[in-house]
């Protein structure tokens, strides 16, 4: 199964997140899956990649060109797919992904989690979409989103799309990978 992690190209300021993160990457390399992410070498993205690259397990990166250099993509890994621009990274994870799983992250986690979950929602595919909620991460996320069934916004039925794990087991459980 291919996993694609959405997560942070930047470190944060809370070490059990990298703790999660490198254990993520066991899990998905013993389980025997394999990762697809965006392709950095840094931050949380960078230690999800090399924890599974250090427990036997396979990497794809997909990263745009220009940000090759900003970014420091991750030459040590399985495979580093190089498109064009962000629009193309983000379709290329998708069309290579059976499941999706949110790690903590900032703007660029969030809007493709988000894009990812609308696809499911008009029906672009129909695929897991898991968001790891550690120590409460995504609390505040998710009651805006709660929120947002409550005055109508979002239907009940879509609000299912997006499934919240509090233990990294359960992730994989909810992407059907486990």
């Amino acid at each position: 199964m291919n996993i694609c992690v959405y997560c942070g190209s930047s470190t944060g300021n809370d070490p059990s997140i990298l703790e999660n993160a490198a254990t993520f990457g066991k899990l998905i390399a013993t389980k025997g899956h394999r990762l697809i992410y965006g392709g950095s070498s840094l931050g949380v993205m960078g230690i999800l990649a090399n924890s599974v690259m250090e427990n036997g397990g396979e990497v794809i990166g997909v990263i745009p060109g220009n940000l090759f250099r900003k970014e420091v993509a991750h030459t040590g890994i399985t495979e580093l797919i190089t498109v064009a621009d962000m629009h193309e990274r983000k379709s290329k994870m998708a069309g290579l992904a059976d499941s999706f799983v949110a790690l903590p992250g900032g703007f660029g986690t969030l809007e493709e989690l988000f894009e990812i979950i609308t696809w499911n929602q008009i029906g672009i595919f129909s695929k897991p979409v898991t968001v790891f909620n550690p120590n409460g991460f995504y609390d505040h996320l998710i009651l805006m989103i709660d929120h947002a069934v409550e005055v109508g916004f979002i239907k009940p039925g879509y609000r299912k799309i997006m499934k919240v794990a509090r233990t990294l087991d359960e992730c994989l459980e909810l992407s059907g990978s486990f």
